[in-house]
C-alpha cells in the first residue's frame, strides 16, 4: 500500500476515532503522553461522553467498513486479551453492509461459471436475502427443480482487505512499540490471526469442502443436518448449495410454537459440539445464532462453513483430560497437563501454576452447577496460563470461541442448562473408548499392515547392532562400574525383544485372521501372543 494512500486512510480512521470519542484512548497511551494536555483544548472533550467505551469502539468499527467490522467480530473472541466490557460489546457486531447491485452479482456468477445464468438456473432471485462483509447470498432454482442458494464474493474485496490489513499491521507495530501494554496484548499476532482467517474465507471452494466434510460426518445423525454442496457449480468466488428452511435458533417463541422441546434442543447442541471436537476432530467454529436453524422436527441445521477448527489427537486427549480434571477439581493434574502438552514452558513450577489455577477456579465452583459457565472457566484458565507464558494455540482460541457460543446459545434456549452435567458423561465415555481394551484392539488392527511391513526388517537391524557390539564398533561411553549391570540389561533387552517380535507377530496374525476364520483361531493366536509378551516383560 503506497504511503500516501496509507496516510489518507489513516487520517480518515483518525477522524472516525475522534468523532466517537476514542481520542482519549489514544492520548492515554505512552506515545502521546507528552501532548496529552492538548485534549483539554479540544472542544468535543468539554462535554462528558454518555456512551461506554465498548459501545463507542463498536460504533467506530461499524463506520470504518466491512473489514473493520469483521476484525471486531474476530477480536471479540480473544477474551484472553480484551477487557470484558469491550469483548461483550464487540460480540454484538453484525455485518451491516449494503448489498452490491444485482447486475454486478449476475456478471460475477456468469464470469465464474462461464455461461449465462439462464443456462444454469431456472429462476434467480435478484434481491439477496443475506449480505455480509465478504459475500452476499441469493436464492435460486436449478434446472432440475432443486432449490439452492448462491453465495457470491464481493467484487474487488481482496485489494480492500489487503489495504486495510496492511494498515492494521502498521498500527499494531506502533502500539506494540510505544504502548506499555502493547506487548502483552500482542496486536501483531492478533492481526496475523485475522489475516489468515479472512483470507481463508475468500476461497469459497474451501468453504464447500468444509461443508462436504461436515455433512459426511453427520450424514446419518438425527442431531445435525448440513446442506448438500453442488460441486458442478462451485468456484473460488461462487458457492452453490442446497437451500434449507428452518426456524432461526434465536427465535425462541417460534421454536416453542412449533412444539420443540428447548431443554432437549439445548442438550443436543452441547452433544453436537463435543461430537465434532472429540469424535471427528473437525468442528464448526462460527456457530453464532445467525448460522444455526432448527427444522420442524427439532434437528439442528448449520450454514456458513468458512471457519472450521481442527484438533490433533494429542490436543484432543489433553483437552479431555483437562476437562475431567476440572470436573474433579484436580488442579495439580490440570497444571501438569499444560506442561506435558507443551502449552506452557517445561521449566514452569507445577506448584505455582497449580496455585494460580486454584485461585481462579475455586470461587467458580462455590456456585451451583447450573450457574457455572464452562466457557468462562476455560477462558479464565487461558488467561491464567498466559501469565506463565503460555504460547498462543490458534486451535484452542477457536475452540474457546465455539464453546462460548454453544454455551450462550444453550442457556438462551434453556436457562437452567447444566453444561457440566451434560458434557461429563460424554467425556468419560470418550476417554474409555480411547484407553480401554477396544481402543487397544483398534490400534492393533489399524497398525497391523504397517507392522507386518516393518517386522521382517527387525531381525536384520537387531543382528547389525549385535555384530557391531561383537566387533567393538558399537560406541558406548559408560564407566566400567556399570558394565556388569549393562550385561544384565542386555540379556533382559534381548529376551524382551524376542518376546516383542514373537508376541507382536502373533497379535498381527490374529488381527489379520479376524475376518477370515472362526473366532476361536484368532482368539487362541492372540492369547498366545499376549502370554509371550507378558512373559518377556515381567520376568526379571
Amino acid at each position: 500500500m503506497p504511503r500516501i494512500h496509507q496516510f489518507f486512510r489513516l487520517a480518515y480512521i483518525s477522524w472516525i476515532l475522534v468523532r466517537h470519542g476514542l481520542d482519549e484512548l489514544l492520548l492515554a497511551s505512552h506515545l502521546f503522553r507528552p501532548v496529552r494536555f492538548l485534549r483539554y483544548l479540544m472542544p468535543w472533550t468539554w462535554v462528558p461522553r454518555s456512551l461506554p467505551r465498548g459501545t463507542r469502539i463498536r460504533m467506530a468499527l461499524e463506520d470504518l467498513g466491512p473489514i473493520f467490522i469483521k476484525f471486531g467480530q474476530i477480536l471479540s473472541t480473544r477474551r484472553d486479551l480484551l477487557p470484558d466490557d469491550i469483548a461483550d460489546e464487540l460480540a454484538r457486531l453484525q455485518d451491516r453492509v449494503p448489498p452490491f447491485p444485482d447486475e454486478v452479482a449476475r456478471h460475477l456468477i456468469e464470469t465464474s461459471l462461464g455461461q449465462p445464468i439462464e443456462a444454469v438456473f431456472d429462476a434467480f432471485e435478484s434481491t439477496p436475502f443475506a449480505s455480509a462483509s465478504i459475500a452476499q447470498v441469493h436464492g435460486a432454482r436449478l434446472k432440475d427443480g432443486r432449490e439452492v442458494v448462491v453465495k457470491v464474493l464481493r467484487p474487488g474485496i481482496l485489494p480492500v482487505i489487503r489495504r486495510d490489513i496492511g494498515l492494521m499491521y502498521t498500527v499494531a507495530r506502533r502500539v506494540e512499540r510505544y504502548w506499555s501494554a502493547g506487548r502483552q496484548l500482542r496486536p501483531v499476532e492478533v492481526v496475523r490471526e485475522f489475516e489468515k482467517t479472512i483470507l481463508d474465507e475468500l476461497d469459497l471452494m474451501r468453504e464447500a469442502a468444509n461443508a462436504s466434510q461436515l455433512r459426511r460426518n453427520f450424514l446419518d445423525s438425527p442431531l445435525l443436518y448440513v446442506p448438500e454442496v453442488y460441486w458442478d457449480w462451485c468456484r473460488r468466488d461462487v458457492l452453490v448449495m442446497e437451500r434449507i428452511h428452518g426456524i432461526p435458533i434465536s427465535q425462541i417463541d417460534a421454536l416453542r410454537a412449533a412444539g420443540i422441546d428447548l431443554k432437549t434442543l439445548a442438550e443436543q447442541g452441547v452433544e453436537i459440539f463435543f461430537t465434532q471436537v472429540f469424535r471427528d476432530s473437525f468442528f464448526h467454529a462460527d456457530m453464532h445464532p445467525g448460522n444455526i436453524f432448527v427444522s420442524p422436527e427439532g434437528q439442528y441445521i448449520a450454514v456458513d462453513f468458512g471457519i472450521m477448527g481442527v484438533l490433533s489427537a494429542t490436543d484432543q486427549r489433553y483437552l479431555a483430560e483437562n476437562f475431567l480434571a476440572f470436573f474433579n477439581r484436580d488442579y495439580r493434574r490440570v497444571a501438569q497437563l499444560h506442561i506435558d502438552s507443551g502449552w506452557v514452558a517445561k521449566d514452569t513450577r507445577v506448584d505455582e501454576f497449580e496455585a494460580a489455577i486454584r485461585t481462579v477456579c475455586e470461587p467458580i465452583f462455590d456456585k451451583p452447577l447450573a450457574e457455572i459457565s464452562f466457557g468462562q472457566v476455560l477462558l479464565r484458565l487461558f488467561q491464567t496460563a498466559r501469565r506463565f507464558n503460555m504460547e498462543v494455540q490458534p486451535q484452542l482460541v477457536l475452540l474457546q470461541k465455539t464453546l462460548l457460543n454453544i454455551e450462550g446459545l444453550g442457556r438462551q434456549l434453556y436457562p437452567q442448562l447444566d453444561l457440566w452435567t451434560t458434557a461429563k458423561p460424554f467425556l468419560e465415555r470418550w476417554m474409555r473408548q480411547q484407553l480401554g481394551p477396544g481402543a487397544f484392539w483398534r490400534h492393533i488392527r489399524e497398525n497391523a499392515p504397517l507392522w507386518s511391513e516393518r517386522l521382517p526388517a527387525l531381525p536384520n537391524k537387531l543382528y547389525e547392532v549385535i555384530e557391531k557390539a561383537a566387533d567393538g564398533r558399537l560406541e558406548t561411553r559408560l564407566p566400567d562400574s556399570q558394565f556388569t549391570h549393562l550385561q544384565q540389561e542386555i540379556r533382559t533387552a534381548n529376551r524382551r525383544t524376542l518376546a516383542a517380535v514373537t508376541g507382536s507377530g502373533l497379535l498381527i496374525t490374529a488381527a489379520l485372521l479376524l475376518d477370515q476364520l472362526p473366532i476361536l483361531y484368532p482368539a487362541t493366536t492372540a492369547t498366545t501372543g499376549l502370554a509371550i509378551l507378558l512373559w518377556g516383560w515381567t520376568r526379571k
